[in-house]
């Protein structure tokens, strides 16, 4: 009798625990999530530093996207190189989809043409997760310029050729080929002072030590509004409604310049198809967050999920684009 009845309650529990298993199973299919997938921290690194708008776009994804995969997703900052440095690190790490990259689109396609050689390849080397962001960049200066317009800053320029010193973030990044771009298409010539990240010169820009930048718009917002720098032009094709009474550098006189600060995830070329589709769905429904989207728009940054393959053609338009600045300027690593 006592045997009928262990007989009984091994059944039970096992009937409990393939009930268990089966709702698990369903859940998992329901949700597209990879069996066994987040079963620890995973990391999204950006290779820029604290305090930049990359940081930003990172921190606030990355908070998201945890509570989606119900598990922490940890920043890594390796800021360096432009870039370049962070970049490889991703290349380089285990294809499982527990290391992340948030790349600064632009920066990364210059990067392609820019050196000689690199230890990396966008569009190899990786696997297309999803836009993540964009930004505009902002022309700004310190009030002791004389330069209110971009006309002000072409003729300050031409009267006193190789005088007038711009900041970046970094040698071979977008800002520096923004400003290079500008050089080209105003026929001036600003001179490049890089650092490594924004962090590192707005200290200086504040000072005057620096008289000016191209740069995202995010650091140097506060700023402005408080009268310590001055925008002079934005370089997306549209104002932004952050500076609604700057205008546009197209608009000032230089008609088809643009410049956009892209953000993207993406992962090691080599990632399981399954958490790299699993990836795009959460990072897309993350990106759509209305609380997301009013943390980031504050800064200036609109959240922009995307297919994969999307991602794919905007990555060798980006890199197809610098490139030709690149060519026509004949600019090689400083």
């Amino acid at each position: 009798m006592n045997s009928c009845k262990r007989a009984l309650c091994h059944a039970a529990v096992a009937a409990c625990a393939a009930a268990i298993l089966s709702t698990l199973t369903a859940a998992h299919a329901q949700s597209g999530k990879p069996a066994g997938y987040a079963a620890k921290p995973v990391r999204m690194l950006v290779a820029y530093p604290a305090g930049g708008s990359a940081d930003l776009m990172t921190r606030v994804l990355a908070q998201k996207l945890g509570e989606r995969i119900g598990q922490q997703v940890v920043v890594d900052n390796r800021p360096g190189a432009a870039g370049n440095i962070g970049v490889e690190v991703v290349a380089k790490s285990p294809a499982d989809g527990y290391t992340l990259l948030l790349g600064a689109l632009g920066s990364h396609a210059v990067a392609m043409s820019y050196y000689a050689k690199i230890n990396f390849d966008l569009r190899s080397d990786f696997a297309a997760v999803s836009m993540a962001g964009t930004t505009t960049n902002i022309v700004v200066v310190h009030p002791a310029l004389p330069v209110r317009n971009i006309k002000d800053l072409i003729a300050l320029s031409r009267a006193r050729p190789g005088e007038l010193n711009f900041a970046s973030s970094g040698t071979g990044g977008l800002i520096h080929l923004t400003g290079e771009m500008f050089n080209q298409a105003a026929k001036v010539k600003l001179v490049h002072v890089p650092y490594k990240g924004s962090a590192l010169f707005l200290p200086e820009l504040l000072k005057g030590q620096i008289a000016m930048a191209f740069d995202t718009i995010a650091p140097h917002l506060p700023f402005i509004k408080a009268g310590k720098l001055r925008g002079v032009a934005v370089t997306a094709s549209t104002r932004t409604p952050l500076l609604p009474e700057v205008p546009t550098v197209a608009e000032s006189g230089l008609p088809g310049f643009e410049s956009v600060a892209s953000y993207a995830v993406f992962v090691p070329a080599a990632t399981p198809k399954d958490i790299v589709a699993y990836l795009n769905r959460e990072t897309v429904a993350a990106l759509q967050s209305p609380d997301l989207k009013e943390r980031l728009s504050t800064a200036g940054i609109d959240p922009v999920g995307s297919s994969t393959e999307e991602l794919d053609r905007i990555v060798r338009t980006e890199i197809a684009k610098w490139a030709q600045v690149i060519r026509n300027g004949g600019i090689a690593p400083e």
